[in-house]
C-alpha cells in the first residue's frame, strides 16, 4: 500500500489535524444520518418490525428520538444544532428533506436509496466538506419506485430511480453543497443550484437549521429556542454555555420560516395537540397552510429562497453559523474562507497522494476519502432506556423486554461512528468498522485509533467479551478482524507520524484478551479448536442460514470460523511481540497465542486427536463440515471464499527480533521437539527463508499452491475485477444436499440475491467483495515475504505466465482497482447502472463505491454509497497504470 511521507503533517489541516488538541476543530461535522426512520433505535413496536413501525411517510411529522437525519445534515457532536437543505420542485407531493429508499418488502433486494448523490470532498477536521445532490424537476417517482419493484421478481434487476426516466433531458438540477470553516465554531454552508435543463424551472431553497429534541422524552430536559433577531436566528439551549446566530450571507431569504421539532400528534394519532410542528414547512410550502409555520421563534427554523431559474442556469445561496460572542470580532469574508480552506483541502491531498501521479487514481482515491468522511455519525442508543421506555412517553409494550438485544442492556453509545454508510446501514457493524478504520488510517490515523478503542470500551463491549456485531442484533458474530484492524492501524500511523503509540496497543491488547477468550469458550463446540461462529457476516455463503438453528441438527464445524480464528491468533501474538520489545512480560501471553495458533492449525489440517480434517485430499480446497446429530460428518463441498480463507492466517517473524526474546525462542524449539506433527504439517516457522525469516501459516507452500490454483483460475474464482466469492464452477455445477427429504442448494450468481436468505440485502455466492480481496492481497504479501521471488505460481491459472506472490498480489490489486477506474472506452465498470451520467463530462468523473460487484461484469451492487469497507480500494491504488486488455492478453500469453 501507499503510505504518504510526513511533508503530509506541514500542510495547513495536517496541522489542524496532529495538534495537540484537535478537538474544537472537529467538533462540528456531517454527524447526521441520511436515514433515522426504520432504524431499530426508532422502533417501539412489539414485535421489533422497525421498517414498519417508523416508515418515511412519518418521518417527516415524527420527531426523533435518538438522532436527526437530513440531505448534507451537518450538526455539532451531540447533535445539539442541525443543519440540512430541504428542497421542492413544485411539483413533489412532499418537501424534500431527507433522501428516499426502500425497504426489504418493497425493494425486491433489500434497503435500497433510491436517489442520486455524491460525496465529492472532504478533509479529516471538516474544514473543508463538499457534496452533490441531483433533484428532478418532474414529482419525484415515489409511488412508481414502490410499486415496480414490488412487482419485480428476484430474478429481474432492481428499478432504479434513472430507470423513471426523470432525469431525462437533463429535466433535473444539480445542487451542490459545500461546508467550510472560518474557525472551529464559525461554519459556513454554500448551497449552489445548476438548472441542468435548456428550460426554466422553478426551485424552492430551504436551509434549515434545529434543535435535536431531546425534551419530549426527558422532562428534565429544557426546550431550546431559535429567535428571529435583527434579521437573523438567534439560537439558545439553557443547558449549554454558548448561543449562536445564523444568518443569510449575501442575498437575503424571502422569509423565515419557524415550527417545532415535534411530533404532529394530530396527523399521525389523531389526538389534539399545539402545533406548529415539526412538517410545518411541509404544510406550509406543499400544502399551503399559513398556520402550520411561526414567523418569529421555535426550536426548527428555515431561510427560503424562491428561485426562478433560466435554462442553465446557476444561483448560489450562502448561511453562516457562529458563536454571538464572535459577533463583536470582524467575521473573515464569507467567500474567501471558501477560497481558502479548499486550497488547503488540495494543499493536503497533493502531499497525500504525491506517490500517485495517475490523475484518475488520484480522483478515485480523493472521493472514496470524501465518502468516508461524510459517512461519520453521532451513533446515539442506551438500549436499557430503549427497552425500558421514557418516562414522558408511552410505556413500550412488555414483549419488547424479551425481545432484540433485551442482553445487551449495558449497552450506551453516544458517540461520532465511522458508518458504513449512513443511509442503507446508518449503523456500526463491528467487522465493518476495522476495515474502515484502516482505511481511515490513511487521512485521520488518530480517528482510526479512537474507533477501534471505542468498541471496546465497556459500554460497548460484552462483560463476557464480545463486541457488538451490529443494531439488528449485537449478539450476533461478525469476523474477529479486530486485531488485525489494530495492527495495521498501528504500523499505518507510525509511518504517517514517525511515532509508535504503544499506548494504544496496550489498551487495545488488553481488551481483545477478553474477546479472544469469548470466542474460544462461545464459539468451540467441542474444544477442538475447530469453530462454528454463527452469522460471521458473509451471509448467505452456505446453504443453510448459520446463524440459525439448522434444519438438519447438528452444527457446522467452518472453515472459515476456524481461519479467522487462526489469524487472530497470530494478531494477537504479533502485537504481544511488539509490547514484548518493551515488556518482557509479555512475550509469555505471546507465547499462548501460538500455540493457539498451533492448535488450531491442527484442527482444520487433521493432526488433532480426533483427526479430523477440513482439507479435502482429493479437491484440495478447504470445506465447511456438517456434524450431524448422530455424529456424522458431511463435507459441504462449496467452493467459496469460506474455502480460500485459510490464506488469511499467515504471518513472517524476523528470526533477528525473536533471537532478542529467548523465553519465545525456547518455546518455538520446545514445540518443534514435542509436536513434530503439528510443525511438519501447518507451517514452516523453523526454516528460515528470505532474510532470515520465520513462516507462521495454516498452509506449507503445497496446499498454498493449489489453493491459489483454484483461485488464480479464471475460470472459478478470478475475475477481470478481483476474486469471486463463490467459484464460477458453480454455475455449471451447483451444490445440492438432500436431507429427510428436503433439498437444500447453491449456485453461482454474480450480481444481486435471488434467494431471500438474509431479506436478500447481499449475495455471497458469485460477486466481489472488497474487504476479503484486501486480506487475499496482503495475505499474498507476507508469503512473499519468507518465499521471496524465486517462488513463482501461475497466473492466471492455464496461462503458462509464472509470476511471484507479490506480483501476483500487484495484479489482483489492479483488478481490484479497474473496477472504478475508466476503461479504454472512458467508462467506469462500478458506474454501468449509471449510463445517464456515463454520457454526461460533467458528471463522468463522479464515483460511487458500491458494497459489492458483479462477479463478471464488475457492475456496482448492494448498498450505492458504501465507501466503508470499499474505500480500501483507496490503500491499493498504485502509481503503475492499469495494463489494457490487448496488453493483458499478450501478458498472459507469455
Amino acid at each position: 500500500m501507499s503510505v504518504p511521507s510526513q511533508n503530509v503533517l506541514d500542510t495547513a489541516e495536517g496541522r489542524r489535524l496532529h495538534a495537540a488538541s484537535p478537538g474544537p476543530w472537529r467538533r462540528w461535522g456531517p454527524y447526521l444520518s441520511e436515514r433515522q426512520w426504520g432504524t431499530v433505535r426508532e422502533d417501539y413496536s412489539p414485535g421489533g418490525t422497525a421498517w414498519d413501525s417508523f416508515p418515511h411517510e412519518h418521518a417527516r411529522s415524527r420527531a426523533y428520538r435518538w438522532g436527526e437525519d437530513g440531505i448534507a445534515g451537518f450538526g455539532d457532536e451531540h447533535l445539539n444544532w442541525c443543519l440540512s437543505l430541504g428542497l421542492w420542485n413544485g411539483k413533489d407531493h412532499i418537501l424534500k428533506e431527507r433522501l428516499f429508499g426502500l425497504t426489504n418488502e418493497q425493494g425486491n433486494h433489500g434497503e435500497d436509496v433510491k436517489e442520486l448523490y455524491f460525496f465529492l470532498d472532504g478533509t479529516p477536521t471538516h474544514s473543508y466538506m463538499r457534496m452533490l445532490y441531483k433533484y428532478p424537476q418532474a414529482a419525484f417517482p415515489y409511488a412508481d419506485l414502490v410499486d415496480e419493484n414490488r412487482r419485480r421478481s428476484n430474478e429481474l434487476p432492481e428499478y432504479e430511480i434513472l430507470d423513471t426516466g426523470v432525469f431525462d433531458d437533463e429535466a433535473y438540477f444539480d445542487v451542490t453543497i459545500e461546508y467550510a470553516k472560518a474557525g472551529s465554531d464559525d461554519l459556513l454552508m454554500r448551497v449552489t443550484v445548476e438548472n441542468r435543463s435548456p428550460h426554466p424551472a422553478l426551485l424552492h431553497l430551504l436551509p434549515q437549521f434545529w434543535a435535536r429534541n431531546t425534551w419530549s422524552w426527558d422532562t428534565s430536559r429544557s426546550k431550546p429556542e431559535l429567535r428571529l433577531t435583527d434579521g437573523a436566528v438567534v439560537a439558545r439551549n439553557p443547558e449549554l454555555p454558548h448561543q449562536y446566530r445564523w444568518s443569510a450571507q449575501g442575498d437575503a431569504p424571502q422569509e423565515w420560516l419557524f415550527c417545532e421539532n415535534e411530533t404532529n400528534i394530530e396527523r399521525l394519532f389523531g389526538s389534539k395537540g399545539d402545533g406548529p410542528y415539526k412538517d410545518g414547512f411541509n404544510d406550509y410550502l406543499v400544502d399551503g397552510r399559513p398556520e402550520a409555520i411561526r414567523r418569529d421563534k421555535g426550536s426548527k427554523a428555515g431561510a427560503h429562497w424562491r428561485l426562478e431559474m433560466a435554462g442553465g442556469g446557476r444561483r448560489t445561496i450562502g448561511m453562516r453559523l457562529r458563536r454571538v460572542s464572535q459577533d463583536a470580532q470582524a467575521a473573515e469574508d464569507f467567500d474567501a474562507v471558501f477560497v481558502k480552506r479548499r486550497a488547503e483541502a488540495d494543499e493536503y491531498y497533493t502531499a497525500l497522494q504525491q506517490d500517485l501521479d495517475d490523475d484518475d487514481a488520484r480522483l478515485i482515491q480523493r472521493q472514496a476519502m470524501a465518502g468516508m468522511l461524510w459517512s461519520k455519525q453521532f451513533y446515539h442508543f442506551d438500549v436499557k432506556r430503549w427497552l425500558n421506555g421514557d418516562a414522558a412517553q408511552p410505556t413500550p409494550p412488555a414483549s419488547r423486554l424479551h425481545g432484540r438485544n433485551a442482553d445487551w442492556r449495558h449497552l450506551s453509545n453516544a458517540d461520532i461512528i465511522s458508518m458504513p454508510d449512513t443511509w442503507e446501514y446508518p449503523w456500526y457493524a463491528s467487522w465493518d468498522l476495522a476495515f474502515q478504520a484502516v482505511a481511515f488510517a490513511l487521512i485521520d490515523p488518530d480517528f482510526a485509533k479512537k474507533q477501534l478503542i471505542l468498541l471496546t470500551q465497556d459500554r460497548f463491549m460484552h462483560p463476557n467479551g464480545q463486541l457488538p456485531a451490529y443494531e439488528w442484533a449485537f449478539g450476533d458474530a461478525n469476523p474477529p478482524v479486530h486485531a488485525w484492524a489494530v495492527w495495521q492501524v498501528y504500523q499505518m500511523d507510525a509511518k504517517l507520524t514517525g511515532k509508535f503509540d504503544r499506548v494504544f496497543l496496550e489498551r487495545a491488547f488488553h481488551k481483545l484478551l477478553l474477546n479472544f477468550g469469548w470466542w474460544v469458550n462461545r464459539k468451540d463446540a467441542e474444544g477442538r479448536n475447530l469453530f462454528q461462529g454463527g452469522f460471521l457476516g458473509l451471509d448467505n455463503i452456505q446453504i443453510f442460514d448459520r446463524s440459525a438453528p439448522l434444519p438438519t441438527g447438528g452444527r457446522i464445524d467452518q472453515s472459515d470460523g476456524t481461519a479467522w480464528m487462526a489469524a487472530y491468533a497470530l494478531d494477537l501474538m504479533s502485537i504481544g511481540l511488539e509490547l514484548a520489545a518493551d515488556n518482557e512480560a509479555y512475550v509469555d501471553i505471546s507465547v499462548k497465542f501460538f500455540e493457539h495458533f498451533l492448535y488450531i492449525s491442527g484442527a482444520i489440517n487433521g493432526a488433532d486427536e480426533a483427526g479430523a480434517s477440513l482439507w479435502d485430499e482429493q479437491d484440495e480446497f478447504f470445506y465447511d463440515a456438517l456434524k450431524l446429530p448422530d455424529g456424522t460428518s458431511v463435507p459441504l463441498k462449496v467452493r467459496s471464499i469460506v474455502g480460500l480463507s485459510p490464506l488469511f492466517a499467515v504471518h513472517v517473524l524476523d528470526s533477528a527480533a525473536v533471537g532478542k526474546l529467548p523465553r519465545l525462542e525456547e518455546r518455538l524449539r520446545w514445540f518443534l521437539r514435542h509436536r513434530p506433527d503439528l510443525a511438519q504439517l501447518v507451517s514452516r516457522w523453523y526454516e528460515p527463508g528470505k532474510g532470515n525469516t520465520m513462516l507462521l501459516s495454516l498452509l506449507r507452500g503445497h496446499r498454498m499452491k493449489r489453493l491459489l490454483t483454484r483461485m488464480l483460475d479464471e475460470a472459478e474464482f478470478l475475475s477481470d475485477y478481483g476474486v469471486r466469492s463463490l467459484s464460477r464452477y458453480h454455475e455449471h455445477s451447483p451444490f445440492k444436499l438432500d436431507h429427510n427429504g428436503e433439498s437444500f442448494g447453491i449456485e453461482y450468481t454474480p450480481a444481486e440475491s435471488v434467494s431471500r436468505t438474509f431479506g436478500g440485502n447481499s449475495n455471497w455466492r458469485g460477486p466481489i467483495w472488497m474487504p476479503v480481496n484486501y486480506l487475499l492481497i496482503e495475505s499474498l504479501q507476507e508469503f512473499h515475504r519468507y518465499y521471496g521471488d524465486e517462488f513463482r505460481v501461475e497466473y492466471p491459472t492455464g496461462s503458462g505466465t509464472m509470476l511471484s506472490l507479490s506480483e501476483i498480489a500487484d495484479a489482483l490489486s489492479e483488478r481490484l482497482c479497474a473496477l472504478f477506474r475508466k476503461d479504454r472506452n472512458g467508462l467506469r465498470p462500478v458506474m454501468a447502472a449509471y449510463p445517464l451520467l456515463a454520457v454526461d463530462p460533467r458528471s463522468a468523473d463522479l464515483v460511487l463505491f458500491h458494497e459489492y460487484f458483479h462477479g463478471d461484469n464488475g457492475r456496482g451492487l448492494g448498498a450505492a454509497h458504501q465507501t466503508g469497507w470499499t474505500s480500501l480500494v483507496a490503500l491499493l491504488l498504485k502509481n503503475k497504470p492499469r495494463r489494457s486488455e490487448d496488453q493483458k492478453a499478450s501478458g498472459d500469453a507469455k
